[in-house]
Order: C-alpha cells, then structure tokens, then sequence
C-alpha cells in the first residue's frame, strides 16, 4: 500500500538523521530516490524510478539513480529484492545491512519484510557446520499472501 506524504516526512526526517549519525549526506536528489521508493508501496524498478525521477529531475540519467541506490542501501535505508530485480523501503530502516526475509506473494506481488532470528540462527549454523562463512544473507520466499489466497 502505498505511503502517505504524512507519513513519509518523519521517515525521510529518521532517514536524514541516519544518514547523519554515519558522517553522509542525504543529498536532495537521494531523499527523492528515498521518497519514491516509500511512496510506491510496493517494490519498484530503477527504471521506474527514473522514469518517476524525470519530474522533478528532468535530466535524470540511469547513473544518477544507480548510485542514489547503491547510496541508500549502504546506508541501509532501503533492501533490494533481488527475484524482482526491485527495491523497497526498509522496515528496520538504518540497520546498515542487517540480515532479512522476504515474502513475496507471486500473484499480487506485494512483499513483506520479516526479521526472524530463528532464520538466521539456523542459516548461520548450517553455514559453519559446511565451513562456510556467509558475507550477506537475504532470503526470499515466493508464495500466496492471506488476501490473494481468499
């Protein structure tokens, strides 16, 4: 669903403060970036969000939104899901890469971040007991979401 303005302004606002707390600068055309991710509701493409940019950036180019991204999911302000090749706002917004799990719902295609510790207990246990040392954990799930079901 997507965001209100109202209640985009206090996250854009923690965004800043996040940013801020890391010596970086949510730069004006980041927070738009930023802004058109939350507002979406949904998970959306870098070139939709080019194509979205272009009204208030007229002279957006790809580059200047790829690194708006590569920026905000550094700052861990936004999660990329990689089977939609789309991004979404984070719910646990500024944890700087922290481990998550996606519910992405095949009909609709709505996502729903979890952070489960049993997950990733489990992930990294599994992980040690093959020697391996895992460097980023995202798990995404594909499935039906309660409303597409009913």
């Amino acid at each position: 669903m997507p965001e209100s303005d109202a209640s985009l302004t206090p996250r854009l606002h923690r965004a800043a403060e996040i940013c801020a707390a890391q010596g970086v600068k949510l730069t004006e055309l980041r927070e738009a970036v930023l802004r058109l991710i939350l507002a979406a509701g949904e998970p959306v493409g870098a070139y939709t969000l080019l194509d979205r940019l272009r009204a208030s950036h007229g002279n957006a180019k790809p580059p200047t939104v790829y690194r708006a991204l590569d920026f905000l999911l550094g700052q861990g302000l936004i999660h990329r899901v990689e089977r939609l090749n789309a991004f979404v706002g984070c719910m646990e917004e500024g944890a700087r890469a922290h481990p998550a799990q996606f519910l992405i719902c095949g009909q609709c295609g709505q996502v729903k971040e979890l952070e489960d510790a049993a997950v990733q207990a489990s992930i990294g246990a599994a992980s040690r007991q093959a020697g391996f040392t895992p460097k980023r954990v995202t798990v995404e799930v594909e499935g039906t979401c309660a409303r597409c079901a009913a």
